[in-house]
């Protein structure tokens, strides 16, 4: 959803040894989107393979994960199942959305400008059915749990954490929190020094631990008022909100509606802009996102074989790279078990 709620979270900058041995559930698809969108060349093309499959995605799955698991973090991936039926529109329009970036990149190639090719091929990345099963075979060859959603993978992975089988879920995005997830990680896996948009500086990027219960304190609401408040300014399933009605101004009206949600919707005038979507529809689907218990969360040792076989002889990364990132990560292995911590690929 990508929900605008930067400017209401309480925020808490940690580190990887804050994090070190806890359990943390990723939202896959977040995960993988952001790699392909960020691990491109100057021009903004994602990098291929010798046959022209997309390997973006698996470059930065493979190295940001090992280097989470040389840290210490216990991952488990989380993917997204069948959507909500009211999601059909919001596709629609991230479709729209991508071909028109595509137009500009192009306007942008034609122009020879790198900069805008980069920022608008960005914004045309897909993330393919052929894709996800690859960053399935790499995270199960890795030896880490993956976990089928029902639905909504952000609401899953909420699930795992509220029943206390992981101490936090991980995204980019805010969406989470209105599913009641009570921690949510963020810059995990973009944690590190990163180019300053626009100067040739750099500014550094580092995890920020999220508590639902401090930020509804901080915004003086309960959950479904943070629910009503993300509707307001704009959800996955109606994407921009209410127009003129941003963060601040939603915040206000809560304060001042508190629970009289019929008045509110009037007020705002929902109807006019959602005709053919209810707010108390979309509060529905939102409190009600089917997840399951059926899962399993253990870790296994990597399967170094399959591996060097998909990355290496398949899809033709360095040999000399991923050997040394399976070396590192094996160490770091026999490293935990010396310690007597327990092994996390046991």
């Amino acid at each position: 959803m990508g929900l605008q709620f930067r400017d209401l979270v309480v925020k808490k900058e940690i580190s990887f040894t804050d994090l070190k041995g806890k359990i943390l559930v990723v939202d896959a698809y977040n995960n993988l989107y952001q790699y392909l969108t960020t691990i491109r060349s100057p021009d903004g093309a994602v990098f291929t393979d010798s046959k022209g499959r997309v390997t973006s995605h698996l470059i930065g799955l493979f190295y940001r994960t090992t280097t989470l698991l040389e840290e210490g973090l216990r991952l488990a991936f989380v993917f997204d199942g069948k959507p909500p039926a009211i999601k059909q529109k919001t596709w629609e329009k991230r479709s729209a959305a991508k071909a028109e970036a595509v137009k500009r990149f192009k306007e942008a190639e034609k122009a020879g400008v790198p900069g805008e090719m980069r920022k608008f091929a960005s914004r045309t990345a897909v993330l393919t059915k052929e894709m996800v099963a690859d960053a399935k075979t790499v995270l199960a060859a890795l030896g880490l749990p993956i976990i089928q959603a029902p639905s909504e993978g952000e609401a899953q992975a909420t699930h795992i954490v509220k029943r206390g089988n992981a101490f936090a879920s991980v995204s980019q995005d805010y969406d989470n929190l209105i599913f009641g997830c009570p921690r949510l990680v963020r810059n995990l896996s973009v944690a590190g020094k990163r180019k300053k948009a626009g100067t040739l500086g750099y500014q550094t990027i580092k995890p920020e631990l999220i508590l639902l219960d401090e930020v509804l304190k901080q915004v003086q609401l309960n959950l479904e008022q943070l629910q009503i408040l993300a509707m307001l300014i704009g959800t996955d399933y109606n994407p921009g909100g209410i127009k003129g009605i941003g963060p601040k101004t939603a915040l206000k009206l809560l304060h001042e509606y508190e629970s009289d949600f019929e008045a509110l919707f009037k007020k705002v005038n929902w109807l006019e802009q959602y005709p053919e979507l209810p707010w108390k529809e979309l509060l529905q689907t939102i409190q009600t996102i089917p997840v399951t218990d059926d899962y399993t969360l253990e870790w296994h040792a990597p399967d170094e074989k399959k591996l060097r076989t998909l990355l290496i002889d398949e899809y033709g990364f360095a040999a000399e790279r991923v050997e040394q990132r399976l070396k590192s990560l094996k160490e770091h292995g026999k490293m935990v078990v010396q310690k007597g911590l327990g092994s996390y690929f046991s």
